[in-house]
């Protein structure tokens, strides 16, 4: 799979569009449609451009999940099962007891409904990434607010 390839695919299963990428890179949708289809080849720039827009780390463009090790619970045991994670009381047990409940409902619903839910969830994530706010725009939300004496 080409680089241009890997960047579409990342894009599509967050749910972002080409113009989503445009706006926070500044580079033109033509371009980003180019280097999908492979009619160009990024720079390393334009490379860590797409990562920050696509807040991924830049090495995800050269490697697959299924290019990298399996992950193993401490010890050196097998990795891990959601079930076992659930049995933990940290966050990643919080998680692990939430999607063994999503995983329970999405069993029940037919194929037509589950693409239904994954559609919404990439469309929610998607405007998630679109309301990011710039650092500096925090910055001056919150000198303002003390201004106004109400930090």
């Amino acid at each position: 799979m080409s680089i241009g390839q890997r960047i579409r695919t990342i894009r599509t299963q967050k749910g972002i569009t080409q113009g989503d990428i445009s706006r926070s890179t500044g580079m033109r949708r033509g371009y980003i449609s180019r280097v999908e289809h492979g009619h160009t080849v990024p720079s390393v720039e334009t490379l860590h451009r797409f990562a920050a827009a696509l807040d991924i780390p830049m090495y995800r463009f050269f490697c697959t999940v299924r290019d990298q090790p399996a992950p193993v619970a401490a010890g050196g045991k097998s990795p891990l099962t959601l079930e076992e994670l659930a049995q933990a009381s940290s966050a990643e047990g919080s998680d692990a007891r939430f999607l063994l409940q999503l995983k329970l409902l999405m069993g029940k619903m037919d194929e037509s409904d589950r693409a239904f839910i994954l559609d919404c969830a990439r469309k929610l994530a998607a405007r998630q990434v679109a309301r990011k706010t710039h650092p500096n725009e925090v910055v001056a939300s919150l000198g303002d607010r003390v201004a106004r004496g109400a930090g």
